[in-house]
């Protein structure tokens, strides 16, 4: 039923859950698997019309997608990274159309509702942003 899956990581432990879930997913489904992080700082947002070097932040996302990648490759999924940068809901929406992805599957926080209303939230931007079913899936609270 799907055969790409974009899994959008925030590089924090809250990653845990969607990687579980979707290691699952794509193993049942024979699935491929996109991980994408969008970087967001300064050196992030102004890389390429800057001609800017990566800064520390975007060297460390880079690893950590490339250990995530590694990991669930080891397990017999089918995955590739892909470090992106500036707004992270429209980077994730223009990314799955971009790459043909199927399905968005991203780990959401469970704020609470005022909260939500004040900060607002990536999924729910990416939600309204996309046509591609987005799959959330609640990490427990700390």
């Amino acid at each position: 039923m799907y055969k790409r899956i974009l899994m959008p990581l925030e590089n924090s432990p809250t990653d845990r859950v969607i990687i579980d879930h979707v290691r699952r997913l794509a193993q049942e489904m024979g699935s491929k698997v996109l991980l994408l992080h969008v970087a967001d700082g300064f050196v992030a947002r102004h890389y390429r019309a800057l001609n800017l070097r990566e800064s520390e932040e975007m060297i460390r996302d880079r690893t950590y997608l490339e250990q995530v990648c590694a990991e669930l490759a080891a397990e017999g999924v089918d995955a590739e990274a892909l470090l992106g940068a500036g707004d992270p809901p429209t980077e994730i929406a223009a990314t799955a159309e971009r790459e043909h992805c199927d399905l968005i599957a991203m780990a959401t926080h469970g704020h609470k509702w005022l909260s939500d209303l004040v900060r607002g939230t990536t999924a729910t931007e990416v939600r309204h942003r996309t046509r591609v079913p987005v799959l959330m899936v609640r990490a427990a609270r700390r």
